[in-house]
Protein backbone atom coordinates (compact mmCIF):
# COMPACT_ATOMS: atom_id res chain seq x y z
CA UNK A 1 0.00 0.00 0.00
CA UNK A 2 1.34 3.52 -0.73
CA UNK A 3 -1.44 5.95 -0.95
CA UNK A 4 -4.15 6.60 1.66
CA UNK A 5 -6.77 8.73 2.02
CA UNK A 6 -8.14 10.15 4.69
CA UNK A 7 -11.77 12.15 5.27
CA UNK A 8 -14.49 13.32 8.24
CA UNK A 9 -17.98 12.38 7.25
CA UNK A 10 -21.33 12.87 9.52
CA UNK A 11 -21.20 15.43 12.89
CA UNK A 12 -18.24 17.04 13.54
CA UNK A 13 -16.26 16.50 16.86
CA UNK A 14 -13.53 18.20 18.71
CA UNK A 15 -10.40 16.15 18.51
CA UNK A 16 -11.13 14.90 14.75
CA UNK A 17 -8.27 17.65 13.80
CA UNK A 18 -5.81 15.89 15.96
CA UNK A 19 -6.88 12.70 14.22
CA UNK A 20 -6.46 13.98 10.88
CA UNK A 21 -2.97 15.81 11.78
CA UNK A 22 -2.23 11.92 13.45
CA UNK A 23 -3.43 10.19 9.99
CA UNK A 24 -1.30 12.29 7.76
CA UNK A 25 2.07 12.06 10.08
CA UNK A 26 1.57 8.46 10.56
CA UNK A 27 1.68 7.61 6.91
CA UNK A 28 4.52 9.84 6.32
CA UNK A 29 6.43 8.32 9.22
CA UNK A 30 5.54 4.95 7.33
CA UNK A 31 6.85 6.45 3.66
CA UNK A 32 2.97 6.65 2.42
CA UNK A 33 1.89 9.62 0.15
CA UNK A 34 -1.29 10.79 2.21
CA UNK A 35 -4.51 12.22 0.65
CA UNK A 36 -7.58 14.32 2.22
CA UNK A 37 -10.76 14.31 1.16
CA UNK A 38 -12.88 17.45 1.24
CA UNK A 39 -16.60 17.41 2.78
CA UNK A 40 -16.37 13.61 3.03
CA UNK A 41 -18.42 11.28 0.64
CA UNK A 42 -19.60 13.93 -1.05
CA UNK A 43 -15.78 15.38 -1.85
CA UNK A 44 -15.22 12.07 -2.67
CA UNK A 45 -17.43 11.63 -5.40
CA UNK A 46 -16.39 15.08 -6.98
CA UNK A 47 -13.09 14.05 -6.74
CA UNK A 48 -12.69 16.97 -4.27
CA UNK A 49 -8.90 15.03 -3.46
CA UNK A 50 -5.48 16.71 -2.68
CA UNK A 51 -1.92 15.79 -1.55
CA UNK A 52 -1.21 16.55 2.17
CA UNK A 53 2.64 16.63 3.52
CA UNK A 54 3.78 17.13 7.10
CA UNK A 55 2.96 21.28 6.79
CA UNK A 56 -0.51 20.57 5.99
CA UNK A 57 -1.45 19.73 9.18
CA UNK A 58 0.75 22.03 11.39
CA UNK A 59 -1.22 24.27 13.93
CA UNK A 60 -4.34 22.37 13.78
CA UNK A 61 -4.13 20.06 16.87
CA UNK A 62 -5.57 22.44 19.18
CA UNK A 63 -8.73 23.58 16.67
CA UNK A 64 -12.09 22.02 17.10
CA UNK A 65 -13.77 21.09 14.14
CA UNK A 66 -12.88 19.37 10.80
CA UNK A 67 -10.52 20.97 8.38
CA UNK A 68 -11.50 19.07 6.13
CA UNK A 69 -14.94 20.05 6.49
CA UNK A 70 -18.14 17.54 6.89
CA UNK A 71 -21.30 16.79 5.02
CA UNK A 72 -23.71 14.30 4.75
CA UNK A 73 -24.14 12.84 1.56
CA UNK A 74 -27.52 11.40 -0.25
CA UNK A 75 -25.84 10.88 -3.15
CA UNK A 76 -23.18 7.93 -1.78
CA UNK A 77 -26.58 6.50 -0.68
CA UNK A 78 -26.57 5.48 -4.20
CA UNK A 79 -24.85 2.69 -6.41
CA UNK A 80 -23.90 5.50 -8.99
CA UNK A 81 -22.77 7.88 -6.28
CA UNK A 82 -20.82 5.14 -5.00
CA UNK A 83 -19.38 4.23 -8.51
CA UNK A 84 -18.22 7.72 -8.96
CA UNK A 85 -16.39 7.94 -5.71
CA UNK A 86 -14.37 4.90 -6.76
CA UNK A 87 -13.79 6.37 -10.40
CA UNK A 88 -12.42 9.27 -8.25
CA UNK A 89 -10.03 7.04 -6.12
CA UNK A 90 -8.92 4.86 -9.00
CA UNK A 91 -7.65 8.07 -10.39
CA UNK A 92 -5.63 9.50 -7.80
CA UNK A 93 -4.27 5.72 -7.22
CA UNK A 94 -6.03 5.59 -3.97
CA UNK A 95 -5.57 1.96 -2.16
CA UNK A 96 -6.55 2.94 1.50
CA UNK A 97 -9.08 4.73 3.43
CA UNK A 98 -9.08 6.33 7.14
CA UNK A 99 -12.67 7.43 8.01
CA UNK A 100 -13.41 9.34 10.43
CA UNK A 101 -16.95 9.81 11.68
CA UNK A 102 -19.78 7.74 13.58
CA UNK A 103 -22.52 5.01 13.21
CA UNK A 104 -23.55 6.62 9.29
CA UNK A 105 -19.86 7.23 8.09
CA UNK A 106 -19.32 3.54 9.02
CA UNK A 107 -22.21 2.27 7.23
CA UNK A 108 -21.20 4.16 4.09
CA UNK A 109 -17.95 2.76 4.46
CA UNK A 110 -19.02 -0.80 4.85
CA UNK A 111 -20.79 -0.91 2.08
CA UNK A 112 -18.41 0.74 -0.11
CA UNK A 113 -16.17 -1.52 1.06
CA UNK A 114 -18.38 -4.68 -0.36
CA UNK A 115 -18.94 -3.17 -3.53
CA UNK A 116 -15.27 -1.98 -4.34
CA UNK A 117 -12.88 -3.71 -1.73
CA UNK A 118 -10.89 -0.71 -0.48
CA UNK A 119 -9.47 -1.18 2.52
CA UNK A 120 -11.05 1.04 4.97
CA UNK A 121 -10.07 1.77 8.72
CA UNK A 122 -12.56 4.10 10.61
CA UNK A 123 -11.91 6.00 14.05
CA UNK A 124 -14.83 6.73 16.54
CA UNK A 125 -15.04 10.69 16.03
CA UNK A 126 -18.49 11.57 17.66
CA UNK A 127 -19.55 13.20 20.90
CA UNK A 128 -22.52 11.20 21.47
CA UNK A 129 -19.97 8.25 22.84
CA UNK A 130 -22.06 5.64 21.42
CA UNK A 131 -20.14 3.70 19.28
CA UNK A 132 -19.67 -0.05 20.26
CA UNK A 133 -15.75 -0.59 20.16
CA UNK A 134 -14.33 1.93 21.88
CA UNK A 135 -14.28 2.94 25.82
CA UNK A 136 -14.62 6.53 24.32
CA UNK A 137 -15.38 8.50 21.26
CA UNK A 138 -13.30 11.41 19.87
CA UNK A 139 -14.66 14.50 21.17
CA UNK A 140 -17.22 13.24 23.63
CA UNK A 141 -14.80 14.22 26.53
CA UNK A 142 -15.07 17.61 25.10
CA UNK A 143 -18.43 17.69 24.87
CA UNK A 144 -19.12 17.06 28.53
CA UNK A 145 -16.66 19.51 29.45
CA UNK A 146 -18.19 22.29 27.36
CA UNK A 147 -21.60 21.23 28.55
CA UNK A 148 -20.41 21.53 32.50
CA UNK A 149 -19.15 24.81 32.02
CA UNK A 150 -22.59 25.85 31.16
CA UNK A 151 -24.39 23.91 33.96
CA UNK A 152 -22.53 25.37 36.82
CA UNK A 153 -23.14 28.81 35.76
CA UNK A 154 -26.78 27.77 35.66
CA UNK A 155 -26.92 26.17 38.68
CA UNK A 156 -25.85 29.54 40.54
CA UNK A 157 -28.92 31.68 38.64
CA UNK A 158 -31.11 28.26 40.00
CA UNK A 159 -30.03 28.78 43.35
CA UNK A 160 -30.41 32.57 43.51
CA UNK A 161 -34.13 32.41 42.47
CA UNK A 162 -34.81 29.23 44.10
CA UNK A 163 -35.56 28.03 40.48
CA UNK A 164 -36.78 24.66 38.45
CA UNK A 165 -34.25 24.46 35.46
CA UNK A 166 -34.24 21.82 32.51
CA UNK A 167 -31.21 21.58 30.95
CA UNK A 168 -31.04 19.79 27.50
CA UNK A 169 -28.07 18.65 26.27
CA UNK A 170 -27.34 16.44 22.89
CA UNK A 171 -27.74 12.29 22.54
CA UNK A 172 -30.65 11.64 20.00
CA UNK A 173 -29.80 7.56 20.98
CA UNK A 174 -27.49 7.98 24.55
CA UNK A 175 -27.51 9.25 27.11
CA UNK A 176 -23.45 9.47 28.06
CA UNK A 177 -23.37 12.94 27.82
CA UNK A 178 -26.80 13.29 30.39
CA UNK A 179 -25.39 11.21 32.82
CA UNK A 180 -22.22 12.36 32.76
CA UNK A 181 -22.98 16.00 33.00
CA UNK A 182 -25.73 14.82 35.88
CA UNK A 183 -22.86 13.08 38.08
CA UNK A 184 -20.31 15.91 37.23
CA UNK A 185 -22.80 18.58 37.31
CA UNK A 186 -24.48 17.51 40.69
CA UNK A 187 -28.29 17.29 39.11
CA UNK A 188 -31.26 16.43 41.14
CA UNK A 189 -32.73 14.38 38.16
CA UNK A 190 -31.15 12.97 34.85
CA UNK A 191 -33.31 11.43 31.88
CA UNK A 192 -32.09 9.37 29.51
CA UNK A 193 -33.11 7.78 26.17
CA UNK A 194 -32.01 3.93 27.73
CA UNK A 195 -34.15 4.66 31.01
CA UNK A 196 -37.54 5.39 31.19
CA UNK A 197 -38.58 7.86 33.77
CA UNK A 198 -42.28 9.12 33.89
CA UNK A 199 -43.40 12.50 34.01
CA UNK A 200 -45.13 11.52 37.88
CA UNK A 201 -41.55 10.25 38.93
CA UNK A 202 -40.36 13.57 37.70
CA UNK A 203 -42.81 15.47 39.84
CA UNK A 204 -42.75 13.42 42.79
CA UNK A 205 -38.63 13.82 43.17
CA UNK A 206 -38.71 17.34 43.01
CA UNK A 207 -42.11 17.79 45.27
CA UNK A 208 -39.73 15.52 47.65
CA UNK A 209 -36.62 17.44 47.14
CA UNK A 210 -38.33 20.69 47.51
CA UNK A 211 -38.17 19.81 51.46
CA UNK A 212 -34.67 19.92 51.64
CA UNK A 213 -33.54 22.06 48.27
CA UNK A 214 -35.05 25.18 47.07
CA UNK A 215 -33.23 25.11 43.30
CA UNK A 216 -32.93 21.66 41.62
CA UNK A 217 -31.77 20.97 38.23
CA UNK A 218 -32.75 18.22 35.56
CA UNK A 219 -30.52 16.92 32.85
CA UNK A 220 -32.49 15.55 29.47
CA UNK A 221 -31.06 13.66 26.78
CA UNK A 222 -32.81 15.56 23.56
CA UNK A 223 -33.83 11.76 23.19
CA UNK A 224 -35.88 10.97 25.87
CA UNK A 225 -38.94 9.23 25.07
CA UNK A 226 -41.01 11.97 27.59
CA UNK A 227 -39.92 14.25 25.27
CA UNK A 228 -37.73 17.38 24.68
CA UNK A 229 -36.49 19.44 27.89
CA UNK A 230 -39.52 22.08 26.75
CA UNK A 231 -42.19 19.57 26.71
CA UNK A 232 -40.90 17.96 29.55
CA UNK A 233 -40.77 21.18 31.87
CA UNK A 234 -44.57 21.96 30.73
CA UNK A 235 -45.78 18.32 31.47
CA UNK A 236 -44.28 19.24 34.91
CA UNK A 237 -45.47 22.03 35.66
CA UNK A 238 -48.74 21.36 35.13
CA UNK A 239 -48.37 19.38 38.64
CA UNK A 240 -47.78 22.54 40.33
CA UNK A 241 -50.23 25.05 39.45
CA UNK A 242 -50.88 26.02 42.70
CA UNK A 243 -46.81 26.83 43.82
CA UNK A 244 -44.70 30.27 42.92
CA UNK A 245 -42.08 28.03 42.12
CA UNK A 246 -40.37 29.29 38.90
CA UNK A 247 -39.37 26.87 35.89
CA UNK A 248 -36.89 27.85 33.11
CA UNK A 249 -35.23 25.76 30.11
CA UNK A 250 -32.13 25.60 28.20
CA UNK A 251 -31.30 23.95 25.56
CA UNK A 252 -26.96 23.93 25.18
CA UNK A 253 -27.31 22.88 21.43
CA UNK A 254 -24.06 23.13 19.14
CA UNK A 255 -22.08 24.43 21.69
CA UNK A 256 -21.05 21.08 22.69
CA UNK A 257 -19.46 20.50 19.40
CA UNK A 258 -17.55 23.59 19.35
CA UNK A 259 -14.55 24.31 21.29
CA UNK A 260 -11.22 23.28 21.44
CA UNK A 261 -10.65 20.26 22.21
CA UNK A 262 -9.36 18.58 25.78
CA UNK A 263 -6.58 16.51 26.23
CA UNK A 264 -7.95 13.35 26.10
CA UNK A 265 -9.61 13.97 23.18
CA UNK A 266 -6.54 15.31 21.40
CA UNK A 267 -4.91 12.23 22.47
CA UNK A 268 -7.74 9.36 21.70
CA UNK A 269 -7.73 11.02 18.74
CA UNK A 270 -4.02 10.59 17.90
CA UNK A 271 -4.22 7.69 19.10
CA UNK A 272 -6.77 6.60 16.96
CA UNK A 273 -5.10 7.79 14.14
CA UNK A 274 -2.22 6.63 14.04
CA UNK A 275 -3.97 2.80 14.62
CA UNK A 276 -5.98 3.36 11.53
CA UNK A 277 -3.15 3.94 9.33
CA UNK A 278 -1.29 1.10 11.20
CA UNK A 279 -4.02 -1.44 11.23
CA UNK A 280 -4.53 -0.49 7.18
CA UNK A 281 -0.97 -1.27 6.61
CA UNK A 282 -1.20 -4.82 8.67
CA UNK A 283 -4.08 -5.86 6.35
CA UNK A 284 -6.57 -4.63 8.66
CA UNK A 285 -9.72 -3.33 6.53
CA UNK A 286 -13.83 -2.61 6.99
CA UNK A 287 -13.04 -2.48 10.49
CA UNK A 288 -12.60 0.49 13.41
CA UNK A 289 -9.48 1.37 15.82
CA UNK A 290 -10.60 2.12 19.19
CA UNK A 291 -9.43 1.55 22.43
CA UNK A 292 -10.74 -0.31 25.17
CA UNK A 293 -9.20 -0.35 28.66
CA UNK A 294 -6.23 1.64 27.44
CA UNK A 295 -5.65 -0.90 24.43
CA UNK A 296 -6.00 -0.28 20.74
CA UNK A 297 -8.67 -2.12 19.34
CA UNK A 298 -9.98 -2.91 15.82
CA UNK A 299 -13.43 -3.91 16.16
CA UNK A 300 -15.85 -4.71 12.45
CA UNK A 301 -17.82 -2.25 11.05
CA UNK A 302 -20.42 -4.81 11.42
CA UNK A 303 -20.57 -4.77 15.16
CA UNK A 304 -19.79 -1.08 15.23
CA UNK A 305 -23.19 -0.64 13.37
CA UNK A 306 -25.32 -3.41 14.86
CA UNK A 307 -24.12 -3.37 18.29
CA UNK A 308 -25.76 -1.70 21.28
CA UNK A 309 -23.02 0.28 23.74
CA UNK A 310 -24.96 0.25 27.34
CA UNK A 311 -25.01 2.61 29.28
CA UNK A 312 -23.15 1.83 32.51
CA UNK A 313 -25.28 0.92 35.43
CA UNK A 314 -23.13 2.18 38.16
CA UNK A 315 -23.61 5.54 36.48
CA UNK A 316 -27.41 5.51 37.19
CA UNK A 317 -26.50 3.96 40.46
CA UNK A 318 -24.42 7.09 41.32
CA UNK A 319 -26.43 9.38 39.45
CA UNK A 320 -29.58 8.21 41.86
CA UNK A 321 -27.83 8.37 45.31
CA UNK A 322 -25.56 11.68 44.71
CA UNK A 323 -29.03 13.25 44.03
CA UNK A 324 -30.57 12.59 47.63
Amino acid sequence: MKKIAVFTSGGDSPGMNACIRSVVRTGIYHRLEMYSIMYGYDGMIRGDIKKMQSHSVSNIVQRGGTILKSARSQDFRTKEGRQKAYEQLQKFGIEGLVAIGGDGTFTGAKVFFEEYGIPTVGCPGTIDNDIYGTDYTIGFDTAVNTALEAIDKIRDTAAAHDRIFFIEVMGRDSGYIGIECGIGGGAEMVMVPETKTSIEDVVRSLKGLRKSKTSSIVIVAEGDEAGDASQIMEKVKRHFQNDEKEFKVTTLGHIQRGGNPTAMDRLLGSRCGMAAVEGLLQGESNCMAGVINDMVVYTSFEDCISKEKPLKSDYLKLQEMLSI
